[in-house]
């Protein structure tokens, strides 16, 4: 059975699922997105993703016609008319429709709510570790785009950056900030450990704070591993004991060489495994059921 799409209200099926070509979001990527995990019939932190969601909205000017909690409800009702147990959700604003930039004549937000069965990498990749490369494409600094935006037009950079990671054939690719900074991914969260001790970037880097970056901060209480947020270079990501990257489509993912430079003894190491471990079995009990 061909399952079905969420539009402003409406359950539509996937084949018939469009919008108009004069939407803002289409036009000048004018929106923004959250993407969630459902796992056995929960779905993982949806508190957390729509609160993030509201507040990219709230400050693009974005007034959407459904409350937070309405949104809450409306994801797991998709979920429970798809029959899914487990599934990726893909949640897309846009301003709405109007032809030209000023945002003035732009008139109701368009909801988009999708959910598909989504693997970012191969589960060879989690028992062996990815390869990863530095990518010339630079993270947009906060003088321009706000990075705590989940906004739909700032992902181009992050496509052009894994368009540089595909053409090297690396697993991800690495982007910087403008001083030379380890920021974050093209689609993840990065964390390195040295010395029993994980370092990851702190926001003001021009990172997205996300939310399985802050599931994994807050699992390394229970863990019992120290993590701090703070600035590196890939001079450090190099000599690293281990790297490790987040992302809601990725989980937690190791990494074992970072161009050309083996990581640690070059397999994914002992902490990286353990939060690996803790991630997959808080997945099980966190979660709004459906």
């Amino acid at each position: 059975m061909s399952s079905v799409v969420y539009i402003n209200g409406e359950l539509v099926p996937q084949e018939e699922a469009t919008t108009t070509v004069y939407n803002h979001g289409l036009l000048y990527g004018d929106g923004a997105f959250e993407g969630i995990r459902a796992y056995s019939g929960k779905v993982f932190k949806l508190r957390e993703h729509v609160k993030r969601l509201y507040a990219s909205a709230h400050t693009l000017m974005i007034d959407l016609p459904i409350t937070r909690e309405e949104m809450e409800q409306a994801i797991l009702n998709l979920c429970r008319t798809n029959g899914v147990s487990s599934c990726y959700i893909r949640v897309t604003i846009t301003r709405g429709v109007g032809l030209g930039l000023d945002p003035r004549g732009v008139k109701d937000p368009t909801i988009i709510i999708m959910t598909e069965q989504l693997a970012l990498y191969p589960e060879e990749m989690y028992k062996n570790g990815l390869s990863v490369v530095t990518v010339s494409t630079r993270v947009p600094p906060s003088q321009c785009l706000e990075p705590r935006i989940k906004s739909t037009g700032k992902y181009v950079a992050n496509i052009q950056a894994k368009l540089e990671a595909n053409r090297m054939g690396a697993g991800e690719g690495i982007m910087l900030t403008l001083q030379g900074h380890v920021a974050e991914a093209t689609g993840d969260n990065i964390f390195l450990v040295k010395d029993g001790k994980v370092i990851t970037p702190p926001p003001y880097a021009g990172i997205l704070e996300g939310i399985t970056r802050n599931t994994v901060m807050d699992l390394s209480k229970d863990l019992g591993i120290s993590m701090e947020e703070k600035l590196f270079t890939m001079f450090d990501l190099y000599n690293a004991d281990e790297c490790f990257l987040t992302g809601t489509a990725a989980e937690v993912i190791p990494v074992v060489l970072a161009d050309g430079r083996t990581i640690g003894d070059g397999r994914p190491g002992e902490i990286t495994n353990k939060f690996i471990e803790a991630f997959r079995a808080y997945t099980k009990v966190e979660g709004a059921p459906f």
